[in-house]
């Protein structure tokens, strides 16, 4: 699939994703240790650890030569960005919305995630066959805010607002890079704008949760 090089590159690039993802962990954490709120602690540590997943998944995916090994990882690779959407969301509905729109939300994203995770793994001999709908599965996931696109304006400032806004922008603009094979390096480059989204949507985090 990819030279050597550009394995070693995709590698280096989520594993800086590692180094962020800890830190950002220990900072939330850290408010919502001192503040005392229990369900501050629940979404952070969710969010967190899903962020670590994928970007431990991704880099131990992409430091593996070892052909039969280097298809098993890539099932946890696939699966873990189903657990950095429902992750990402986590705190936004938790911390956030309330009532029906609050269950209904965490409710949809973990369903698909789980259900995401098992057709990655039934399907796991024939990803490639499977790329576009993967694709498109993740995107609309991400995305499936706007049905609670009304209720989530009035219960977060418009400001917290953008920054996951141009978090989900970065992320789905960085899907071009991922899908066209002919760019050099081209996956690296949508590792670096996974990196980027995921900067953005923690600055949300931080500026507006804590």
């Amino acid at each position: 699939m990819y030279s050597i090089k550009e394995e070693i590159i995709n590698a280096i690039t989520h594993g800086f994703g590692i180094i962020a993802s800890l830190i950002g962990l220990v900072i939330l954490l850290i408010y919502a240790i001192m503040e005392r709120s229990t369900i501050s602690i629940v979404a952070f540590s969710i969010y967190g650890f899903c962020s670590l997943a994928l970007y431990t998944s991704s880099t131990v995916y992409h430091s593996i030569q070892n052909e039969k090994w280097k298809k098993i990882s890539r099932v946890f690779d696939h699966s873990s960005i189903f657990l950095l959407i429902a992750g990402t969301y986590t705190p936004v509905a938790l911390l956030t919305m309330t009532g029906y729109w609050r269950i209904g939300i965490l409710a949809s994203v973990w369903v698909i995630a789980i259900l995401g995770i098992g057709f990655k793994i039934i399907t796991f001999p024939n990803f490639d066959k499977h790329k576009v709908f993967s694709l498109s599965l993740y995107i609309l996931m991400g995305w499936i805010v706007i049905v609670a696109l009304r209720p989530m304006l009035k219960a977060i400032p418009l400001g917290f607002f953008g920054w996951l806004l141009a978090g989900g922008l970065v992320y789905t603009f960085g899907t071009i890079f991922y899908s066209i094979k002919k760019i050099p390096y081209h996956h690296a480059i949508w590792h670096l704008f996974v990196l980027a989204g995921s900067v953005l949507h923690f600055v949300g985090i931080y500026k507006y949760l804590i």
